[in-house]
């Protein structure tokens, strides 16, 4: 049996083993299967309900107990309507833009947005913040638009490189300008909780867009993301 991309299972088991730990992006776009959208919310929370009885079994947990038996039902609605809501399309924000009438020509940040996402690889937690900016060309975007972009496309299973790069292209559509900056700062819990256990690190990945490639902009964002004065 091959993938869509030709290769066969035990290709894929090798690869796999090679990778091993490491976090790969394979896309901008989130890896989606044909026939994504097919099923409705409560078809997914049913299928993903039965999964999750089995796995819970197969753990060994007694699914008749007052405290479990409700679980596998609470997870496919966490899965479906909460954690991965981000996958469905209507689900996507509204990004209606105004009219720059005041002609405000200079950075504009938002600040320490909270980011709610999970690893692809693992399906844990990744918890950060992240730091938006534009430079108004003809439009200006609703400040609480923008924690709306990040919160959708955070509620996915993600890689944080991708996360950040999706967050900057609906930027640059939603506002038609390329003076974009994205950065993201995060921890994951497949590093804190499994493999090195590493508690203390995070990650941080940034992107940047027209006039954010010059070193004066970069700066001046960089400025304002650390709250430190020139």
């Amino acid at each position: 049996m091959k993938n869509k991309n030709g290769k066969s299972s035990e290709d894929l088991l090798k690869q796999i083993e090679e990778m091993g730990d490491d976090h790969v992006m394979s896309s901008i776009e989130t890896p989606m299967r044909e026939g994504a959208f097919d099923l409705s919310d409560e078809e997914k929370i049913a299928i993903i309900q039965g999964h999750f009885e089995k796995i819970m079994h197969t753990l060994g947990l007694d699914l008749t107990d007052d405290s479990l038996s409700g679980t596998p039902k609470r997870v496919a609605k966490l899965y479906v309507k909460e954690l991965f809501k981000g996958l469905k399309p209507e689900n996507k924000p509204s990004l209606s833009t105004f009219q720059n009438k005041y002609e405000y020509s200079e950075m504009l940040v938002e600040k320490n947005i909270t980011l709610y996402s999970n690893c692809e690889h693992h399906f844990l937690p990744i918890v950060g913040k992240a730091h938006v900016a534009y430079i108004p060309n003809g439009n200006v975007i609703g400040l609480s638009k923008i924690n709306r972009i990040v919160d959708y496309y955070s509620r996915r299973p993600q890689v944080q490189e991708r996360l950040a790069l999706q967050i900057l292209d609906e930027m640059k559509s939603a506002l038609n300008t390329e003076d974009v900056a994205v950065y993201i700062d995060a921890e994951h819990m497949c590093v804190s909780s499994r493999g090195v256990s590493d508690q203390s690190s995070s990650t941080v990945t940034v992107e940047y867009s027209g006039k954010f490639k010059e070193e004066e902009t970069k700066r001046e964002f960089l400025t304002y993301v650390n709250d430190k004065l020139k």
